[in-house]
C-alpha cells in the first residue's frame, strides 16, 4: 500500500489525527507506534493508572537529569507507550487552558492559533451537554463526565473552606471562566477511561485506508535532499523502511518528536556533530525551550475516612473492586484529583498562575516500583496539591547517544528563576490558609507533610525542592512560529528548512498553557489534520 501520510506516534495528537486524515476516505495513513495495545484492564479502569505508573510494556519511563532546583534530585517522568499515548496512563482531567494562554500564541506570529480560533475546535471535538453552549460543545467524540455522585465527601468542604479562603466557586473550568474553585471533569465514558485512542483511534481503525502498526520504533526520519520520505523502523527484531507520496507527521509528544527531529539530523549542529550524526538542517531550537509544570501536596491526617480508608484494607479492595465490575462505578471509576481550580499568588497578576487539586487520599508510605494509588496510607489522609500554570523556567531535551533506543537527557532546570521560587512560596502558604477554614479546619486532625515544624521562608522553599515534581506536561521542545531562526514548525506545523514533515502534539506549544494537557493537545491533533487536508485539497 502506497500512504499518503504516516504518523510517527498514536497519542494525544496522533490518534485525532489518525481518525481525521482517514475520516473522507481518500487517503491512505499509516501509524507506527512503539508500543501495543491498549486492549488491558488497569488501562480501562479509570484508577488504574496507579498500576500503569510503572508498567515499562505501555511506559517509557524516563528519568530526568539531577536538577539543582529539586536539591540535586532526578525527576522521574513517564510518558505513554501504547495506543492513546500518555492518554492512556494519565489522570484524566480535562482542562483547555485559558483564553489568554492562546492569544499568546497568537501573539507569537501563529496566525490562525489565537483563541477564537481554537474555541470552535474544542467545541467541535466535545460532548458535554451541561455546559454553556457559547463554550461547550455536544456529540463530540470527547465524551466529558462530571464526578457526579461518586465524588468524595470531603470535595464540598473542600470547596467552601478554598472560597473562605477568596476564592470564587467557579462550576465549569472550561467555560467562560477558568479562575476559581470546583469539581474537575474528567475524560471517561460509562466509568472506562475514554483516550484518544478510544474515542479517535478505535473507531478509525475499522476504515481500510487506516493501517496501525504496534511495536513499530521509528528510529530515523528518511530524507531526499530535504525532502521527508519515509521512515525507517525496527519492529520484532527487523529493521524496515517505508515510504510515502505525501509527509511524515511526527507526533511522539515533547520527548520524543524533537529526538527523533535530532537522530534524523535535525537540530542544533555541534550536539549532532558531536554524535556523529550529519546535519541535514541545523535549527539550535529543537528540543530547547522546554515547559513544563511542577508541583507538590502537602497531607493532612484527617478524623473522618477518606478514600485511604476504602482502598487499603483487602475487603475494602473487594467491595470497591465488585462495584466497579459490576455497576463501573465508584472510586474506581474517577481520578484521585476530583477537587481543583486556578488562583493568583498575587491580586496583581493578570490571570490565574497556580492550579489546585484535591486528593482525599494519601500515599506518604511508598511502595517500591509502584504508584500505590490501590495501595495507600494506613490512615485516613487527605492532600491538597498544587502546580505552577506558566512558570519561566525552561528546560531541554538532548539526544545522548546515536542509537535511538538510549533515552534521551532531559533537564527540566526547575525552579531555576527567582520568580518561579517566589511564586511557589506564595502557593504553598496560601494552602495551609485553604486548611485553616471551616468547614475543613475541624476535620483535619494533623499536618503530616511537611509539618508545622516547617515554617519559615527558607524552610518551605527547601521542602518544595526536596518533594516537587512534574506534574508531566512536558511541551514546546519543536515549538511553532514564524521565524525559522527561533522556531522549530511553523504555523502550518511544518519543519522550517525541510520539506513534507509536519510535527502535531504538545511539542509545537509556543507557550505552555494553564493546565492539563491533554485537551490541548486532541486539539492541535484536530486543528493540524484541518490544516494537513487544506493543504493537500490546494
Amino acid at each position: 500500500m502506497d500512504f499518503d501520510y504516516i504518523i510517527v506516534g498514536a497519542g494525544s495528537a496522533g490518534c485525532v489525527l489518525a481518525e481525521r486524515l482517514t475520516a473522507n476516505g481518500r487517503h491512505k495513513v499509516l501509524m507506527l507506534e512503539a508500543g501495543g495495545s491498549d486492549r488491558r484492564f488497569f488501562v480501562h479502569m479509570p484508577l488504574g493508572y496507579g498500576k500503569t505508573f510503572y508498567d515499562k510494556s505501555c511506559n517509557w519511563m524516563y528519568v530526568a537529569e539531577p536538577d539543582p532546583g529539586l536539591n540535586g534530585q532526578r525527576d522521574y517522568v513517564p510518558r505513554g507507550k501504547i495506543l492513546g499515548g500518555s492518554s492512556s496512563i494519565n489522570a484524566m482531567v480535562y482542562i483547555r487552558g485559558q483564553a489568554a494562554d492562546y492569544d499568546d500564541w497568537r501573539r507569537e506570529g501563529n496566525i490562525g492559533w489565537g483563541w477564537d480560533d481554537v474555541l470552535p475546535v474544542f467545541r467541535q471535538m466535545e460532548d458535554y451537554p451541561a455546559g454553556d453552549p457559547a463554550y461547550r460543545g455536544r456529540g463530540g467524540p470527547v465524551h466529558l463526565s462530571d464526578m457526579g455522585p461518586d465524588a468524595h465527601l470531603l470535595c464540598q468542604p473542600f470547596i467552601k473552606a478554598a472560597m473562605a479562603a477568596g476564592l470564587k466557586y467557579t462550576p465549569d473550568f472550561n467555560g467562560a471562566e477558568q479562575e476559581g474553585v470546583g469539581l474537575y471533569q474528567l475524560t471517561t465514558k460509562g466509568g472506562r477511561r475514554l483516550s484518544a485512542a478510544r474515542a479517535f483511534l478505535r473507531p478509525a481503525m475499522r476504515r481500510r485506508n487506516l493501517k496501525v502498526e504496534t511495536g513499530a520504533h521509528v528510529t530515523r526520519v528518511l530524507f531526499e535532499d530535504k525532502r521527508a520520505v519515509g521512515v525507517e523502523y525496527l519492529q520484532r527484531g527487523q529493521r524496515l523502511t517505508v515510504k510515502t507520496r505525501g509527509e511524515v507527521i511526527l507526533s511522539g509528544g515533547a520527548i520524543n518528536s524533537p529526538q527523533l527531529l535530532q537522530l534524523s539530523g535535525v537540530g542544533p549542529g555541534a550536539l549532532l556533530q558531536e554524535m556523529e550524526i550529519p546535519v541535514l538542517r541545523e535549527n539550535a531550537s529543537v528540543g530547547a525551550r522546554m515547559e513544563d509544570h511542577h508541583g507538590i501536596n502537602y497531607t493532612w491526617r484527617m478524623t473522618v475516612p477518606t478514600l485511604n480508608d476504602a482502598l487499603r484494607p483487602w475487603w475494602g479492595k473487594l467491595r470497591v473492586g465488585a462495584h466497579y465490575v459490576l455497576r463501573q462505578r465508584g472510586p474506581l471509576s474517577l481520578s484521585v484529583n476530583q477537587g481543583g481550580g486556578f488562583f493568583r499568588t498575587s491580586p496583581d497578576l493578570e490571570r490565574p498562575n497556580m492550579q489546585l487539586y484535591m486528593q482525599a487520599f494519601s500515599t506518604l508510605i511508598p511502595r517500591v516500583g509502584e504508584r500505590p494509588l490501590l495501595n495507600p496510607d494506613p490512615f485516613s489522609g487527605l492532600s491538597l496539591g498544587l502546580s505552577n500554570c506558566r512558570p519561566s523556567s525552561r528546560g531541554e531535551v538532548m539526544i545522548k547517544s546515536p542509537d535511538p533506543f538510549v533515552h534521551p537527557k532531559i533537564s527540566f532546570n526547575v525552579y531555576g528563576t527567582e520568580k518561579d521560587v517566589a511564586e511557589m512560596l506564595a502557593a504553598v502558604k496560601f494552602l495551609r490558609v485553604i486548611a485553616a477554614q471551616e468547614p475543613l479546619k475541624s476535620l483535619m486532625a494533623e499536618e503530616l507533610r511537611p509539618g508545622p515544624e516547617c515554617r519559615s521562608d527558607d524552610e518551605l522553599i527547601h521542602d518544595f525542592r526536596q518533594r516537587s515534581g512534574t506534574v508531566y506536561h512536558q511541551s514546546c521542545t519543536c515549538r511553532m512560529g514564524p521565524d525559522a531562526s527561533h522556531f522549530v514548525v511553523d504555523p502550518r506545523l511544518q519543519v522550517h528548512g525541510v520539506d513534507r514533515l509536519r510535527v502535531c502534539d504538545a511539542s509545537v506549544f509556543p507557550n505552555l498553557i494553564a493546565g492539563n494537557t491533554n485537551a490541548p493537545s486532541m486539539m492541535v491533533g484536530w486543528k493540524g489534520a484541518e490544516i494537513i487536508l487544506r493543504d493537500a485539497a490546494g
